[in-house]
């Protein structure tokens, strides 16, 4: 993987899913329907966060853009990171004088602060904890680096055209291999088994429908053919509005999911509304302990390191 992929990378993904690929010791730096579907490996929490190395305060202190606990992220490292991210946006192709381009590198201003000071909480923490990075773990981790962007000095040129020295790729490879550490220990305690439900659905935009559907169901109507004659959901509708199995907190719609695990096997909800129209939701079967699926797994894994990393921002001085 070269260098500019890597960073590109890293505007694309949140703390979690960058460093989930630290487990190799190669982790790229981060320079900084219509229907409830079960959520993806794809999916993304809400807001892309960089990965971005911060500097040791120097005697006479520069002008900073935060402070998280009284620590300062300074103007410099955020312009620079700001700087790598545009100039990695634009050579993908972004236009920074249409509107669209211009608003994107108003967000990737926005999302590396974000990073920044997420950042800076990580290794707080870290150091609470007692959580490092070796010397030899670090030196390991950049020689397979520069080993996969072809060699020393395909590396360094990569590196030059992007304007980052190697000592600040050596800091952010660093504070991504200390968030995959701090990352592995809070999900330790996600289960790979969760209660679950075998659920099925139809979609329609009208509450009249969606009671009238209802009233069928009650009568005897055969759920199948409602839903692949009504269902909008256009992902479930041809397999009779089958959602599969799913534990709490990987559907897209948090009420037809809560509708569900209100539900014994073979019931039908009421008729429930969400930001995607009116549902009616019959759960076929339950398991208390079912294995979790991988696109499951990292979902929970992603909430349980969202929660911890909120927990953090709430409990700390942030000052922007």
């Amino acid at each position: 993987m070269t260098v500019r992929r890597m960073l590109v990378l890293g505007i694309c993904v949140v703390i979690f899913q960058a460093v989930a690929a630290c487990d190799a010791g190669t982790a790229p730096i981060s320079t900084g329907d219509t229907g409830p579907q079960p959520t993806s490996q794809d999916v993304s929490v809400p807001t892309a966060q960089a990965i971005a190395p911060t500097a040791p305060a120097p005697t006479t202190e520069p002008p900073a853009v935060a402070r998280v606990n009284g620590q300062p992220i300074y103007q410099t490292d955020y312009e620079n990171q700001v700087a790598q991210f545009s100039a990695a946006l634009i050579a993908q192709g972004l236009d920074p004088n249409s509107v669209d381009g211009s608003a994107q590198l108003a967000q990737v201003r926005e999302q590396v602060l974000t990073g920044m000071i997420d950042q800076v909480l990580i290794e707080q923490e870290a150091r609470l904890k007692g959580v490092g990075v070796g010397d030899a773990e670090l030196e390991a981790a950049m020689q397979e680096i520069i080993t996969g962007s072809g060699g020393p000095d395909a590396f360094a040129a990569q590196l030059a055209a992007l304007g980052q020295s190697e000592n600040q790729f050596r800091a952010g490879q660093l504070a991504a291999m200390l968030a995959s550490k701090m990352r592995d220990q809070v999900i330790a305690n996600v289960s790979p088994t969760a209660p679950q439900v075998h659920a099925r659905h139809i979609l329609v935009d009208s509450v009249d429908l969606a009671n009238s559907l209802l009233t069928q169901l009650q009568t005897g109507a055969d759920f199948t053919s409602l839903a692949q004659q009504y269902s909008q959901d256009t992902l479930t509708r041809d397999g009779g509005g089958d959602l599969g199995w799913f534990p709490r907190g990987v559907l897209i719609s948090k009420e037809v999911e809560d509708a569900a695990f209100a539900l014994q096997a073979g019931q039908y909800s009421n008729v429930v509304q969400s930001a995607f129209g009116f549902h009616i939701v019959q759960v076929i079967e339950t398991d208390p302990a079912r294995g979790l699926n991988p696109d499951q797994l990292l979902a929970l894994q992603q909430a349980a390191f969202d929660t911890w990393l909120s927990g953090l921002r709430s409990a700390a001085v942030i000052e922007r």
